[in-house]
């Protein structure tokens, strides 16, 4: 696709939910991977049921950037009421639907039908997709006898997906399997995702939901977790439902499989571009992450990383005695010096000095994961930041209140007095910048 195509394109999902330099980084970022590594998108029935016409608009417009999403889908609800409808009992065992002979017409009716649903949604769009209902999952009896005629997983052919995204189509791909000897099987629709992906190693997973993202106990969206400093607190936490503590399990296992980039996305249709495209996302981003380290002077911290870490990521180079005249409170860095928060004391105060994160970092929660740390151990703080900085909207919804300037923004948070407040903001307006450029 030209660019001049591209073009408006962007510019209409940039008045809708973010920044040109957001767009760009990640349209780059997605465009130098190979196609079939951009993005697994995993659909469930209730989203073919309700959100038909949200889904093919999202995914249209993914393939109109010049990405190709591979969509697998289940049809869960769909089955359900066919079923009930042929007074035919699929009782659930183990999370997975038990299927008679007399099931498995049903099953393959549904799925070819949920199939061709999605793919003529797609067309009516604009977009150009591909039913794939068999030849991706050879499968064997999980077991016959307990299960009926449901498949587990004994190899992936990506052929039809290869030919698909080769001829510039979305592969839309059903979750049925089939025997060496040709045998269909019902495959449950999330293994046969993870069985995909585990093959694929795409750099994005995207499982659509109708609550669009992980909740927590006050049923709010977890906008990111990091499994490297999250999941034993979130494991620990008493609203976690068997359900959702399972799904979380089942995500960190898929993520030790993957590479390090690797990240799952559960977000709802009508999100999935903000959440693919910007900085804070539209759902719940969950990443293997790493570990935050926490110094207290620079006595074991590799100046050398940090220093090109926050020249990098601020474009700008840092006073060559930056590390000599500073006086480190606290210094939050991830264990490969990607995210680094800088505070010192200033007139009594936490003061965030620096918060840099790698290029290649934004967006995959690596960055809110530090902050949240910070943000635990300190109690009030306040910062500046340039006025055209693009994480200031982020910064808005962290801070308790902000007052602009023409150069800087002046933010804090826990600051008991407007005596403080006005300390706060007249120590970032007499600040002699550290960083040259």
């Amino acid at each position: 696709m030209t660019s001049e195509l591209i073009r408006p394109v962007i510019l209409r999902l940039l008045s809708n939910i973010g920044s040109a330099k957001e767009i760009s980084q990640y349209l780059r970022r997605f465009s130098q991977l190979d196609a079939e590594r951009f993005a697994v998108v995993k659909v469930g029935g209730a989203i073919l049921r309700d959100q038909l016409d949200d889904l093919a608009s999202a995914l249209a417009f993914l393939q109109q950037v010049g990405l190709t999403p591979i969509v697998i889908h289940g049809a869960g609800p769909q089955l359900n009421e066919e079923l009930a409808a042929e007074e035919i009992e699929t009782p659930i065992i183990d999370g997975l639907r038990v299927t008679p002979p007399a099931a498995l017409t049903v099953v393959r009716r549904v799925f070819h039908s949920e199939n061709l649903k999605l793919v003529e949604a797609l067309h009516s769009v604009g977009a150009r997709a591909s039913s794939v209902v068999g030849g991706v999952f050879t499968a064997d009896y999980l077991n016959k006898r307990k299960y009926g005629m449901v498949g587990k997983v004994t190899q992936v052919d990506l052929a039809a997906i290869h030919a698909s995204i080769k001829a510039g189509s979305i592969p839309v791909i059903a979750s049925l399997g089939e025997t060496p000897s040709g045998q269909i099987l019902n495959i449950n629709a999330d293994i046969a995702a993870n069985e995909l992906i585990t093959v694929l190693k795409p750099y994005k997973i995207v499982f659509l939901t109708g609550t669009g993202g992980l909740l927590d106990g006050d049923n709010e969206v977890i906008t990111s977790i990091n499994l490297s400093t999250d999941r034993e607190w979130l494991l620990a936490a008493p609203w976690l439902h068997s359900g959702m503590r399972l799904k979380i399990e089942q995500i960190a296992d898929l993520l030790d499989r993957l590479p390090g980039s690797s990240s799952v996305s559960i977000t709802r249709p009508q999100d999935l571009a903000k959440e693919l495209f910007t900085h804070r996302g539209s759902g719940t981003l969950i990443r293997k992450g790493e570990a935050i380290r926490v110094f207290k002077s620079w006595t074991g911290v590799d100046k050398a990383k940090l220093r090109d870490l926050i020249e990098s990521g601020f474009k700008r180079k840092l006073a060559p005695d930056y590390f000599k005249t500073t006086k480190l409170h606290r210094l939050y860095v991830s264990k490969n010096y990607r995210v680094a928060l800088i505070l010192t004391l200033e007139d009594g105060m936490p003061y965030l000095d620096k918060f840099a994160v790698a290029d290649d970092a934004q967006g995959e929660g690596l960055g809110r994961a530090a902050w949240h740390i910070m943000r635990a151990e300190m109690p009030q703080l306040f910062w500046r930041s340039r006025s055209d900085n693009s994480v200031n909207e982020f910064y808005v919804d962290e801070a308790d209140g902000c007052i602009k300037g023409e150069r800087w923004h002046v933010f804090w948070y826990g600051l008991k007095s407007f005596e403080d407040v006005q300390k706060a903001v007249h120590l970032c307006r007499v600040r002699p910048a550290t960083l040259k450029g």
